[in-house]
């Protein structure tokens, strides 16, 4: 991508920030788990001035999975800033996260922030929403889905642009043979993730599918691909502990294999310093939870929406790899990358 092309894309971006910056930043806190809980009510310094407003935001987070805690670090400190209460709630069965926007629904809260891993599911409950009057908006996964479902906007990345970066970039690594591992089946963003590498890897890949709520499984399940096939050259991860796990998994299968992976942690990109891990791709996912509730701000107090309700706000993707860690590794300690 050429310098002004990303500029361009991130130009709602900067206008949102700019926007948001009439507000002091102050502090918040939520939870997670399948029980919504509230967070930021004894936050008092620096608050906005405009009346209190209570949002929701309704995730597929899996039990363990460190990725969200990153979203929602980037939820509170928006909240905190836009005197906001947030209210997180998550489950990673579609169903039930639905139930969990019923709630929200039922609660009368200001605003709703969702994701949409499997956007079917979720079609009759987010047209409740909005017959309530309820505004809502999309982050993570959904980038495919969200207008037709009708949210106001979107926060993150293009799940099948981001894979086909990564496929370009397998090229250039000289790889010939990969296997993309799925911790979720009909998860549509990780589908997409997988479907963008095939579209430009020039070698041959295949995809594994794992259970990411059992790790022992996903590591006995990598290993023995690796033994069975030894011309893999290249296990491509979803998620930051699916790879730090196959990096044990390429170790036991005393396979030369190397381990590519999407989205961060403060552990993984250790593993990138120590050569474990080869990259990552970065979707900023701290940046999605911060604007999708800024956003839901900025739409009640002054009537903005980004990408006019046309274009998602784009949040990646960027590789992290030996080249450019230590600068991405700070923030990641602090558990904000």
């Amino acid at each position: 991508m050429d310098r002004s092309s990303r500029s361009r894309r991130f130009a709602p971006v900067v206008a949102l920030a700019a926007a948001a910056a009439l507000s002091l930043a102050g502090c918040s806190s939520g939870s997670g788990g399948k029980k919504a809980e509230e967070g930021g009510d004894n936050a008092s310094a620096g608050k906005a001035t405009t009346p209190r407003m209570t949002v929701a935001l309704v995730t597929h987070q899996s039990p363990g999975d460190t990725f969200w805690d990153i979203v929602r670090k980037g939820a509170e400190a928006a909240a905190a800033k836009d005197n906001i209460k947030l209210i997180y709630s998550a489950d990673p069965n579609a169903g039930n996260q639905a139930n969990l926007v019923q709630n929200a629904i039922d609660q009368k809260v200001d605003g709703i922030a969702i994701t949409l891993a499997k956007p079917d599911a979720l079609k009759s409950v987010i047209g409740k929403a909005k017959a309530a009057g309820i505004p809502v908006v999309g982050l993570n996964s959904g980038v495919s889905e969200w207008k037709k479902l009708g949210l106001l906007e979107f926060f993150g990345q293009d799940e099948t642009v981001a894979g086909q970066a990564l496929g370009n970039k397998l090229n250039q690594l000289g790889s010939k043979k990969a296997v993309c591992v799925i911790q979720e089946q009909g998860n549509i963003g990780l589908t997409q993730r997988c479907d963008g590498v095939k579209k430009t890897f020039s070698g041959s890949i295949e995809n594994l599918y794992v259970n990411g709520t059992d790790m022992p499984s996903v590591k006995s399940t990598i290993t023995a691909k690796l033994k069975q096939d030894s011309g893999i050259d290249h296990v491509i991860a979803l998620g930051a502990p699916i790879a730090l796990t196959a990096s044990q998994s390429v170790s036991e299968a005393g396979s030369k294999a190397k381990v590519a992976t999407f989205d961060l942690n403060k552990e993984l990109t250790g593993a990138i310093s120590k050569g474990t891990i080869e990259f990552a791709v970065d979707q900023q996912p701290y940046l999605q939870g911060y604007l999708a509730i800024d956003s839901l701000w900025l739409y009640k107090n002054n009537g903005n929406y980004m990408g006019g309700g046309e274009q998602p706000v784009l949040t990646g993707p960027a590789f992290v790899d030996k080249s450019n860690v230590d600068q991405v590794d700070k923030f990641a300690a602090k558990g904000t990358r």
